[in-house]
């Protein structure tokens, strides 16, 4: 029993892959830059199987938790939403730069370089939380569109990558939805550094 149910929950795990297109654009004009500046948006973000907005997501979640046990649902969604600007989001940038420091590169993404020639905006469009629950977990799944855009005219796109089912969970499991998800954002931002790493800052 043991060694099936050991079975199921890696195979959970392991059917998560990620996969990073170029919709738009090529890596050319990003040779040679040393920072960019960042920024998130979760304007189009959907949820779970059916699609949910973000609203219709928290309202059901807000309900369901509060219906368990009552003010647990109006604290989620408070962790919910600072999750982004506490979790998500350096979890993002974290790796990114990691990963480009190990190999050498004097290249940094952060938030706020305003004086940088080039935005990223990573686009939040769709994440599965995933869930762990006994002895049976699946970890969460992140997908974004990243846009790297000149910072004096956002409309002028450089680059597009769709990054789709990012995979996000903990060593050992984790029962935070929130702990998942920041785990996507961080494979989000490693696998962008390798593809970075092999086709603009070689």
């Amino acid at each position: 029993m043991k060694k099936l149910l050991f079975l199921l929950v890696f195979a959970s795990a392991s059917m998560v892959a990620q996969d990073m297109d170029v919709t738009k654009g090529d890596f050319a004009p990003l040779q040679g830059q040393k920072e960019f500046n960042v920024e998130f948006t979760y304007g189009d973000l959907k949820l779970m199987k059916d699609n949910l907005t973000d609203d219709q997501y928290v309202a059901e979640r807000v309900a369901d938790l509060n219906g368990k046990n009552n003010g647990v649902g109006d604290t989620w969604k408070k962790k919910w939403y600072t999750s982004r600007d506490y979790l998500f989001e350096p979890k993002f940038l974290e790796l990114i730069n990691i990963v480009l420091s190990k190999k050498g590169k004097s290249v940094i993404f952060k938030e706020d370089l305003k004086q940088a020639k080039y935005t990223l905006i990573v686009d939040a469009v769709w994440i599965y939380p995933g869930y762990n629950v006994v002895m049976v977990k699946k970890g969460a799944k992140v997908s974004t569109i990243l846009r790297f855009v000149e910072t004096a005219n956002r409309n002028n796109v450089i680059l597009e990558i769709k990054s789709e089912d990012a995979p996000g969970d903990i060593f050992g499991g984790s029962f935070s939805n929130e702990d998942r998800i920041g785990e996507g954002f961080a494979k989000t931002g490693k696998s962008l550094a390798g593809l970075l790493l092999k086709k603009a800052f070689k």
